[in-house]
C-alpha cells in the first residue's frame, strides 16, 4: 500500500470500547513492519495467563489501563471477563507483543485459541502460512472436538480458481505446513469450500464454519 499510494498511510489500532489507541505513520511502519504503532492513549500491558508481564517480543493478551472503564450492555459476565481482577485494566481479547522500541504487533484473538492436549495454539500463524501457498485463495483455522486432546487443529480452505480440491491437495497442504510449523500447530485435516464466509468489513466469519463441527458442544470461537 505504501509503495502504491506513497508515504501517506497511517496504521492504527483501537476498539469501540475505547480502551486504548496505538498508531504509526508510513516511515515508522517501514522501520517496524507489521506493527500497529506505539501507544498514544492508555497504558499498554502484554500479560500472560497468570496476569504477569510478558518479556519483550513474547506474545500475550493485550491489556490497557485507562481512566474510563467500560461495560457491555446487559452483559455483566462478558464485562467481568474483559476486566482484570482489580478492575484497573481491560481487554477485548487481542493477542500481541511489543518490540524493544515499544511498537505493538497483533498476532491473534484469545477467543480463537485452540487448546489441544494442554498446548495453547493460536491459529493465525497457520492461516498466515496457508494463504501463501499458490493453490490457496483463502484459509480459516480453528479447533474442532477431539475425544483425547479436547481439541484438534482443523483448516478449511478456499482453493484458487481452477484448483481441484480433494485428498491430494489436503496432503500437499499439510506437508507444506509441516515444513514451517511445530507438530501441534499443523492441521490434522483439511476441508474445502468454494468460498469462505466473510462479514461486510472483510472479517472472516469463523463461527459459521465451526458450527458444523461443534454442534451443541462448547467452543470459544465467536
Amino acid at each position: 500500500m505504501i509503495r502504491w499510494w506513497g508515504p501517506i498511510i497511517h496504521e492504527y489500532y483501537g476498539a469501540t470500547e475505547g480502551l486504548g489507541f496505538t498508531a504509526c505513520d508510513s516511515e515508522q511502519w517501514l522501520a517496524h513492519r507489521g506493527s500497529v504503532g506505539k501507544v498514544l492513549f492508555g497504558d499498554l500491558h502484554i500479560l500472560d495467563e497468570t496476569m504477569q508481564p510478558c518479556p519483550t517480543g513474547t506474545a500475550g493478551t493485550v491489556w490497557f489501563k485507562t481512566g474510563s472503564p467500560f461495560e457491555y450492555f446487559n452483559d455483566p459476565e462478558r464485562t467481568r471477563e474483559a476486566r482484570s481482577a482489580d478492575g484497573t485494566m481491560s481487554t477485548v481479547g487481542d493477542v500481541g507483543y511489543v518490540d524493544a522500541d515499544g511498537y505493538l504487533y497483533l498476532t491473534d484473538r484469545a477467543t480463537f485459541m485452540i487448546i489441544s492436549g494442554g498446548v495453547n495454539i493460536y491459529p493465525q500463524e497457520c492461516e498466515n502460512l496457508l494463504i501463501t501457498h499458490p493453490k490457496v485463495a483463502d484459509a480459516a483455522v480453528f479447533g474442532v472436538p477431539n475425544p483425547d486432546l479436547g481439541e484438534e487443529v482443523k483448516a478449511v480452505i478456499q482453493p484458487m480458481s481452477g484448483v481441484m480440491p480433494g485428498p491430494e491437495l489436503e496432503e500437499e497442504l499439510i506437508a507444506f505446513c509441516r515444513q514451517s510449523l511445530s507438530r501441534q500447530k499443523v492441521p490434522r485435516s483439511i476441508d474445502f469450500e468454494k468460498e469462505l464466509p466473510r462479514l461486510p468489513t472483510g472479517k472472516l466469519y469463523k463461527r459459521l464454519l465451526r458450527d458444523r463441527y461443534w454442534g451443541n458442544k462448547t467452543s470459544r470461537i465467536v
